[in-house]
């Protein structure tokens, strides 16, 4: 690994965009010939994010069991494998959607551990807006419980910048009304428009990443146990399965036909989605679905305009309930699915658990901020 390797972190909520931010980023830095590495991270192995970015062709290493706060030495050594072949010139990191306290966690402890190893840019969090906009507002009806609301706002709390997401999906009222509860919120901190998926407003975007200053120095003041029992309140699922078929079929319209059908099992349940995402990998191609909230529609994130008899599945869920009630949905789900389409499915690798209580490896305080 060279010296001055480029860090530049992500964080937001689950579901808020993260992947096809640092997507969008990626491609842009390996336009300007920029080597770059990517870290993804999950509380389980078997993660839809990375098989989609290596997917789309870039390198990408995963730390897995835990948030790279808690998986800090991971998270390095990880970033030392990327650069085995060809030293990357940047670093993006993308941390588990349920974690926050990443300041104090892994900025500060990499700035005062490998200072002349890396540069650190500024930390970004992504708002989502469907979700954001009831948490920010205390209205009810979010799906989560406080404890969980606790979480996204001390995330935006430690940002250097906030990423208002999916404007394209916003109307202009919507907009500056989002504006105007983060600047009664979080009046101190820069805030930058983008659409991830349209990449409307990232040419501000890959300015401010670029900026050379002291980022990274908000030290929150936090309380643990709520943050562990609103982490807690989430059940996640990560499964993969085998599809397999006599005849050819459509592999976007069964991703979103999964995504689909789970969303109406979801809601009949009263239950509220943090995320939902499933990758199907074929032979050939692959293609990625969908859902982050339950107020929005199934989206084909990444189509494959592919037809297969055969495909691997991976179904990554994190829903405000039992993991074990998740994973009955997906169960059934898949089932009436795969009679639909006249395919058998065969159950793979699943984990079904609730995040355990956030153990950082370090914690640098406020009065010791680099």
């Amino acid at each position: 690994m060279t010296d001055s390797v480029r860090f530049i972190m992500v964080g937001g909520f689950l579901g808020a965009g993260k992947t096809t931010t640092l997507a969008r980023l990626a491609r842009h830095y390996m336009s300007t010939g920029l080597t770059v590495g990517i870290v993804t991270n999950d509380q389980a192995a078997d993660l839809v994010d990375t098989k989609s970015l290596r997917s789309q062709g870039f390198d990408v290493g995963e730390v897995a069991g835990a948030c790279f706060c808690c998986r800090f030495d991971d998270l390095i050594l990880t970033i030392e494998k990327l650069g085995l072949d060809k030293a990357p010139d940047i670093i993006l990191a993308e941390p588990v959607g349920s974690c926050t306290d990443l300041v104090a966690t892994v900025i500060q402890p990499i700035k005062q551990l490998y200072q002349s190893r890396f540069q650190i840019a500024p930390y970004g969090v992504i708002l989502k807006p469907s979700q954001g906009r009831k948490i920010l507002k205390n209205e009810p009806g979010t799906g989560f419980s406080p404890k969980a609301a606790y979480i996204l706002e001390k995330q935006l709390e430690e940002a250097d910048v906030i990423l208002i997401n999916r404007i394209d999906e916003l109307t202009a009222d919507e907009l500056a009304e989002l504006h105007a509860l983060l600047d009664a919120r979080y009046p101190d901190t820069p805030r930058l428009a983008v659409s991830a998926k349209t990449g409307s407003g990232f040419e501000a975007c890959f300015e401010f990443f670029d900026q050379v200053g002291e980022f990274g120095r908000r030290i929150l003041d936090i309380d643990y146990d709520t943050y562990a029992e609103g982490e807690a309140e989430l059940g996640w699922l990560n499964s993969s399965l085998q599809i397999s078929s006599l005849r050819d079929f459509s592999l976007d319209n069964f991703l979103l036909a999964i995504v689909s059908e789970l969303k109406t099992r979801l809601v009949n349940e009263g239950l509220e989605v943090a995320h939902l995402k499933v990758i199907g990998l074929s032979a050939a191609a692959f293609g990625v679905s969908n859902l982050v909230s339950r107020d929005l529609s199934p989206e084909l994130s990444l189509a494959s305009h592919a037809q297969t008899r055969e495909v691997d599945l991976v179904v990554n869920a994190r829903v405000a309930c039992d993991p074990e009630l998740i994973g009955q949905l997906v169960q059934q789900t898949v089932q009436k699915i795969c009679d639909e389409f006249g395919a058998n499915a065969k159950t793979g690798n699943t984990q079904m658990f609730r995040p355990g209580r956030p153990q950082p490896t370090h914690r640098v305080a406020a009065d010791a901020v680099l």
